[in-house]
């Protein structure tokens, strides 16, 4: 049961791999369920996919919103997960979240040509 539930999310995670998320939830179920082998057939139950999973955090996620935006923290996404799947017990662990992007800095160009001097004979 244990490697049909983790081939069930290694094939999810392989044919979603332009969506980052999925490998994020993939990898953590997988995790867990090597130190749960037990709980693989929550996993296998029905038509239960990662993806679903996603979804059930988004519904959760805008009971809570306020101004249009909504969060979760890695733990209460995690819970979501098991509750949807109808894993019991507490999140292990979790994993690391990923860095933040940052981005590119920006270079300032001289606004004025007048800004900029330059003599041929600076050259000689």
């Amino acid at each position: 049961m244990l490697s049909d539930a983790i081939s069930k999310l290694k094939a999810e995670i392989e044919s979603e791999k332009k969506k980052p998320y999925i490998k994020v939830i993939g990898d953590f179920l997988i995790q867990h369920l090597e130190a749960n082998p037990e709980q693989a057939e929550n996993v296998m139950t029905g038509d239960k996919t990662i993806a679903k999973s996603l979804e059930a955090m988004k519904a959760e996620a805008k009971k809570n919103q306020q101004n249009g935006m909504a969060m979760l923290t890695d733990a209460e996404g995690f819970a979501i997960v098991f509750k949807y799947f109808g894993i019991k017990g507490a999140i292990a662990s979790t994993p690391a979240p990923a860095a933040p992007v940052q981005a590119p800095k920006r270079i300032e160009q001289p606004t004025d040509a007048s800004d900029f001097e330059i003599n041929l004979e600076d050259f000689l």
